[in-house]
């Protein structure tokens, strides 16, 4: 324990209050099946819902504590039944507030088993079963009981015939900034996903949006504090900004860059198998710097890119300007911001050099009538935030739909070096399946080698 005074000093002022606990030393098993041996306590507390009751738990105390909290569960015993709610989960997991505001020194484990107590007071936690019940729901208390021990959710799954975990789509929102509640809002309003888990690393109390978000109790969704809540995520979406103060825009990025080391090698960790989305600015950077502290391949590390510019640009060909043929073949690339670059998909315009010459004037035209409409529209956070749910549903689906995403460019447009540029992209289930070929303009490879230059000499600037 890195921290082993002050943890001992807790446990024994748990001790002294409730002399009922008993401690040990046990083996937890984390969702993604890696292994820790971690302190921990079980015993009752006492709760007043009309008549009096000891409601059993159990608190794993992890490693970093006091700076991370414990993870929590209900401990029933073979005649009590569940009762799943606003701070218990079916398998008798424990939310709570003061669980997710989680902040050293004002957090204790003290100050945790008292808010336990009055919120199991308000919305008691478990019940007692019959005898017939009982028989009914052993094989589910069995499994209850032996994921609050510690065991694997795919070892117990299996034992019990439950639902496989390689169909449940969830989807992980680090980051509860207003982008990160607008990924979560667009996600579950397009109910694209079983579950999304918005994990706020902001410092001490919730901001309003979290708080709000459990006032109105939105479905699937929770919130925490803990990277082992985001376990086997299918897509992992990054939308924190670092809000230090930073002088220069190399100072902003590199800010930026500390962050996102603390936060790939964890979500990485416990979703190995997921696409990291990256909506942080600068994206372009941001989503190589994602690359390179996962160590997942390209395919599975994109940036949301000019997905939004693209699907704007498409909408305002076929709606406004009528110019649904031309709107199939058109995309924003790039990189974000006043660089962006237009570009179509290979074609054949025209059967000879006149036509073919004449067409494309034609489009160039219809193309900057349509570029003058898309730069009146700002980019919003709800805006990104339903760019994103876009993205997702391509992934989780597996739609294999084609979108403007930042993915790694060297290759393409004579680009030689490890940058991320926004180019069409096939996206399925494993993240970017195929770039899409686009038609040989000598202007669009100048642009683009221009925007890969620019980002890979920041890019040598940082300190990864």
């Amino acid at each position: 324990y890195k921290f082993r005074d002050l943890t001992i000093e807790e446990l024994k002022n748990v001790s002294k209050t409730y002399p009922n606990f008993t401690f040990s030393m046990n083996t937890y098993t984390f969702k993604d099946g890696s292994q820790k041996d971690l302190l921990n306590f079980s015993g009752t507390v006492p709760v007043k819902y009309g008549n009096s009751y000891n409601i059993p738990i159990r608190l794993w105390i992890l490693d970093s504590h006091p700076f991370a909290p414990p993870i929590c569960f209900l401990k029933p015993t073979a005649n009590m039944g569940i009762s799943v709610g606003k701070h218990v989960d079916a398998r008798g997991r424990i939310y709570l507030p003061y669980l997710q505001n989680w902040s050293h020194p004002k957090s204790t484990l003290i100050g945790l088993i008292k808010e336990m107590i009055a919120k199991f007071e308000e919305e008691l936690p478990l019940y007692s079963l019959s005898s017939s019940d009982a028989a009914r729901q052993s094989e589910l208390l069995s499994y209850i009981a032996k994921i609050t021990e510690g065991e694997t959710d795919m070892k117990s799954r299996s034992k019990t015939g439950g639902k496989n975990e390689g169909c449940f789509n969830k989807i992980t929102v680090v980051g509860a900034g207003d982008l990160g509640i607008a990924c979560v809002l667009a996600v579950a309003a397009k109910e694209i996903a079983d579950k999304v888990v918005l994990l706020d690393l902001s410092e001490g109390a919730a901001k309003g949006g979290t708080m709000d978000l459990e006032i109105f109790a939105v479905p699937n969704v929770e919130i925490s504090k803990d990277f082992s809540a985001s376990a086997d995520s299918k897509v992992v979406v990054l939308t924190v900004n670092s809000l230090g103060n930073a002088q220069t825009y190399l100072d902003v990025i590199q800010s930026n860059v500390d962050l996102f080391r603390g936060i790939i090698p964890a979500v990485s960790h416990y979703s190995q198998n997921a696409v990291l989305l990256v909506a942080s600015h600068p994206v372009e950077i941001m989503t190589f710097v994602s690359w390179k502290l996962s160590s997942f391949p390209k395919s599975r590390v994109i940036g949301v890119g000019a997905n939004l510019d693209s699907e704007r640009f498409q909408y305002i060909l076929t709606n406004l300007l009528k110019a649904e043929v031309l709107a199939k073949d058109a995309w924003v690339i790039g990189e974000q911001g006043e660089d962006k670059v237009l570009s179509w998909t290979s074609c054949n315009i025209a059967a000879n050099q006149t036509e073919a010459m004449a067409a494309r004037n034609s489009r160039e035209k219809v193309a900057n009538r349509a570029m003058e409409v898309l730069k009146g529209k700002g980019q919003r956070s709800w805006s990104v935030g339903l760019s994103v749910a876009d993205l997702a549903d391509s992934i989780l689906k597996d739609k294999r739909k084609v979108h403007s995403v930042s993915t790694l460019a060297k290759g393409c447009c004579n680009i030689n070096s490890e940058v991320f540029l926004s180019l069409p992209c096939i996206l399925g289930s494993s993240g970017v399946i195929e770039m899409v070929r686009l038609e040989e303009d000598p202007l669009v490879q100048e642009k683009m080698q221009s925007s890969a230059g620019s980002i890979h000499d920041l890019q040598q600037q940082l300190k990864l």
